[in-house]
């Protein structure tokens, strides 16, 4: 079992997404965003779950896509894993964007 940490980056993301979705639906907004919480929850069991992230191609980068968003994960150690991103599908990911 590992714990899962969520980044500064990836919380504002989620908090982004909310807002934009909330704009026209703070129930859509909410469902939108348990959804991507929830989604994130088997790493608990097995943190390479994920596909590796093509744009990195390191084994410990990995991804999880739910609809239009990549839920971007660094495994860390044995113990921890690091949401980095919640991004969504259409915007271009760069080395830059993670840190």
């Amino acid at each position: 079992m590992v714990k899962i940490v969520w980044t500064e980056l990836s919380i504002s993301d989620l908090k982004e997404i909310f807002d934009y979705i909330a704009e026209d639906s703070t129930r859509y907004a909410s469902i939108t965003a348990n959804k991507i919480y929830q989604r994130v929850q088997p790493i608990i069991e097995n943190p390479y779950i994920g596909r590796m992230v093509p744009e990195f191609s390191k084994k410990s980068i990995r991804e999880i896509i739910d609809g239009n968003y990549r839920i971007i994960y660094l495994v860390k150690s044995k113990s921890q894993v690091d949401i980095l991103r919640v991004y969504h599908t259409a915007r271009l990911l760069k080395k830059k964007n993670l840190k």
